[in-house]
């Protein structure tokens, strides 16, 4: 993507900057802890030296996402292993291309936005978390994902859509800038 185009999405986006307008505390929380953190983390420096920018980018947000939620169990379709490993070191990450059984319950999903969504949210609970990247190659199909009604909470950064399902939280979809 060359740099014109990066400067104008962030530029349509800068009202949705570091959480202006998040009136939740905790997606807020997120959104500034998380999505947006600038402080380097300890792994920074060895992660990612040969990726292109966009790689090297959404990989420090799958680090910073797995560091906050230190699951278990990890689905990793996008090739992030290296990014997710580095944070959760004892989380099991199955090869893409295993299948899943019926009583798979997912807590940490990263997923092309071509996935089965309605399978995947299946094997989702309330504590779950999916990653849809590249969400503007199909946007009606990120549409839908953010109308599902098992999506309670949805962020839209552009480059990626994360996707909460905890039903104690109000219902919302997020655009931030990233």
């Amino acid at each position: 993507m060359n740099q014109v185009r990066r400067a104008w999405i962030w530029l349509s986006r800068v009202g949705h900057c570091m959480g202006f307008g998040i009136q939740s505390p905790t997606d807020y929380r997120f959104v500034r802890s998380v999505v947006n953190e600038r402080w380097p983390y300890y792994a920074y420096e060895s992660l990612g030296t040969q990726d292109d920018w966009q790689k090297r980018k959404l990989g420090k947000l799958y680090f910073r996402i797995a560091n906050y939620l230190q699951p278990k169990h990890i689905i990793d379709m996008v090739e992030a292993k290296k990014y997710l490993l580095a944070a959760c070191p004892k989380a099991s990450i199955p090869q893409k291309n295993t299948t899943l059984g019926e009583h798979t319950k997912i807590e940490l999903a990263i997923v092309p936005i071509q996935s089965e969504y309605q399978q995947l949210f299946s094997w989702c609970d309330e504590k779950s978390v999916v990653v849809f990247e590249n969400i503007y190659q199909q946007a009606e199909l990120w549409h839908c994902i953010q109308h599902d009604p098992r999506t309670t909470v949805t962020f839209d950064l552009y480059y990626c859509g994360i996707v909460f399902f905890d039903r104690s939280r109000s219902p919302h979809n997020y655009i931030v800038n990233f």
